[in-house]
């Protein structure tokens, strides 16, 4: 019952945050802090003591829920999970420093919501009922949209309507896909079940398995997000409070990449691999249009957004190559992407509250009295356009090495996103810190500089050190019983 007492803990946690707030506002902040904290805790323990997680899927809990169409409370737990559930509470803590003298308002409702989210990722991230797993992938949803719509900046209205009305509508057309499996399943065995593990062994017709995977894959990649489905990230990123957009870079578009592996790639592999070519087309367009609207943009949250659909374009290239090294490649690009753009919009919320505006072209010289935030910021950029020594480059080389094998020329485009990154990442770091001194600006507080280093820290560990992660993936591959030889063999056919 790990998971479940880990959820129960942040919104508790997150629900006496909101009620002391009438009679002690400051007390909502460190409530917050110790649940997520205590969360993390709970979670490293349970590795510690479990340690097959990290080559099979470990099942925690299974209670009946719905009986009469079995849908079960089903939660469980691999190194894909764990990975991911451990970067959603350590981000937490993230936005809760960034946060701490930036929200004035309601406090204690703001780290309701925070907190809520936190809950609903963590349960997107251990479900193993498809039910169930839409149930906490609505949970999610609400607590973040109430993050832009209330605290978010001038324009967060717009932002959050369009963030909803683009999640909303794909997860209905995944919840769509969801009961159709269901009542396939039940014509098959006479039974009702929502359980992940029971509609892998489904033989479905390739026509209605196509017709489910895209289904799934549009929720997905609204999340992801990839073109043509992109367009609410930038507003949403640049309207929402800084723990906002830490949020939904570091954490809500990794929903949307374990989306892909658990469900899509997991439960329609055939169809997958038919849609592959697509896929990954989509992916090269994400990372070079990415990178070229970047390089266009003037507010500093909103190049740092449009970095991020390029960015998770390596990931959708990655992952339809089905090759061995590009997924290794792909889970490190998650964990790298939810690192460095978590640091990048943190620092851009700091900024912002210094200077109260986004705007490249009113900066310029702010390292002569800002140096070390300065310092971070470059480090930073680094990270994101691929610098050899932080995990960026790790994730990205491997990704496109792997894939090289199959799709030589989406490869290749791809890899001038690279060239991409560091043209409008060099530009960002310029722009702000170099040049004409317009600003002066106090450095960064002994909070901001815990969160900044924090963050540069596991670049760089992860950076000179990938097997800490990539060792918890040698042995059980795609967490979703995909059997990559299988799948190679496949592809071959399909090719000949």
């Amino acid at each position: 019952m790990i998971l479940t007492q880990i959820i129960l803990v942040l919104f508790i946690g997150g629900f006496v945050a909101w009620r002391v707030e009438l009679q002690r506002p400051q007390s909502a902040k460190w409530l917050s802090l110790i649940a997520i904290g205590f969360s993390l805790a709970l979670l490293i323990s349970f590795a510690n003591d479990n340690h097959d997680i990290f080559y099979q899927y470990v099942k925690i809990s299974q209670i009946p829920w719905i009986n009469k169409f079995g849908i079960n409370y089903a939660m469980g737990i691999d190194s894909l999970s764990f990975i991911l559930i451990a970067l959603t509470l350590l981000l937490g803590v993230v936005c809760v420093l960034v946060s701490w003298q930036e929200i004035t308002d309601n406090i204690g409702f703001y780290y309701f919501n925070l907190l809520a989210s936190l809950a609903g990722i963590v349960g997107v991230f251990s479900a193993t009922d498809l039910f169930l797993f839409f149930f906490f992938w609505e949970v999610m949803l609400l607590p973040m949209t109430a993050l832009i719509a209330i605290w978010g900046h001038e324009h967060r209205h717009y932002a959050a309507i369009k963030f909803f009305i683009f999640t909303q509508v794909s997860s209905l057309l995944m919840l769509l896909a969801i009961i159709v499996l269901a009542l396939i399943n039940q014509q098959h065995t006479g039974i009702w079940s929502f359980d992940y593990f029971e509609l892998q062994k489904l033989t479905i017709s390739s026509q209605t398995q196509y017709y489910l995977m895209l289904g799934f894959f549009i929720a997905f990649a609204v999340k992801l997000p990839s073109f043509p489905f992109h367009t609410w990230l930038p507003d949403a990123h640049t309207q929402a409070p800084t723990a906002g957009s830490v949020l939904l870079a570091g954490v809500l578009l990794k929903t949307g990449a374990y989306g892909l592996i658990r469900f899509v790639l997991g439960l329609f592999p055939e169809a997958s691999l038919e849609f592959a070519n697509i896929a990954v087309w989509l992916g090269v367009i994400s990372i070079l249009y990415g990178a070229k609207l970047a390089f266009a943009q003037t507010d500093f949250k909103r190049l740092v957004a449009y970095s991020s659909i390029s960015h998770m374009g390596f990931v959708m290239l990655a992952l339809f190559s089905f090759e061995q090294i590009a997924y290794h490649g792909a889970l490190l690009t998650i964990v790298a992407h939810g690192l460095s753009s978590a640091a990048l919009f943190a620092v851009a919320g700091m900024m912002y509250s210094r200077l109260h505006s986004r705007d490249l072209e009113i900066m310029g010289g702010l390292f002569s009295s800002a140096p070390v935030m300065g310092g971070m910021l470059l480090a930073f950029v680094a990270a994101a356009f691929g610098l050899p020594g932080l995990v960026n480059f790790v994730g990205e080389f491997l990704s496109l090495t792997g894939a090289f094998k199959v799709y030589p020329l989406q490869v290749v485009l791809g890899a001038l996103g690279l060239i991409g990154s560091a043209i409008y990442g060099i530009y960002l770091f310029g722009q702000s810190f170099q040049g004409k001194v317009q600003h002066q600006i106090i450095d960064l507080t002994h909070r901001e500089l815990l969160v900044c280093s924090s963050l540069l820290f596991l670049l760089v560990l992860f950076g000179l050190f990938p097997e800490l992660i990539l060792n918890h993936f040698t042995e059980y591959s795609l967490h979703t019983n995909i059997n990559l030889i299988t799948i190679d063999k496949l592809s071959i056919e399909v090719m000949s």
